[in-house]
């Protein structure tokens, strides 16, 4: 089990990634438009920097939904992999198999 302070700062981090998204995105697509001035661009990027860090989603970590575990963490199920190992063997996972050959 993952300590508890590091899953409710990562879960701090997803409710501050979802508040300033949709500023985030305004700020970031006027800074890639060519047809913006070199004045409001500065402009953007200082308000851009001016956001909390943990806004910025390359912050947030994956982390495993029963555990917490922040490694070998797999996408297509979130869970760890030692989780999909046991649910796997328990055959809690629709059309996954054990490999043998």
């Amino acid at each position: 089990m993952a300590k508890t302070n590091m899953v409710e700062r990562d879960k701090r981090r997803a409710r501050t990634v979802q508040k300033y998204a949709v500023k985030r995105a305004e700020l970031k697509e006027l800074i890639r438009a060519p047809a913006t001035s070199p004045e409001a661009r500065v402009e953007a990027q200082e308000k851009l920097q001016s956001l909390p860090r943990d806004a910025s989603p390359s912050r947030m970590r994956n982390r495993c939904a029963l555990t917490g575990r922040s490694r070998g963490v797999y996408r297509k199920f979130g869970l760890a992999r030692t989780k999909i190992r046991e649910a796997a063997n328990r055959g809690e996972i629709p059309g996954l198999v054990k490999a043998s050959w």
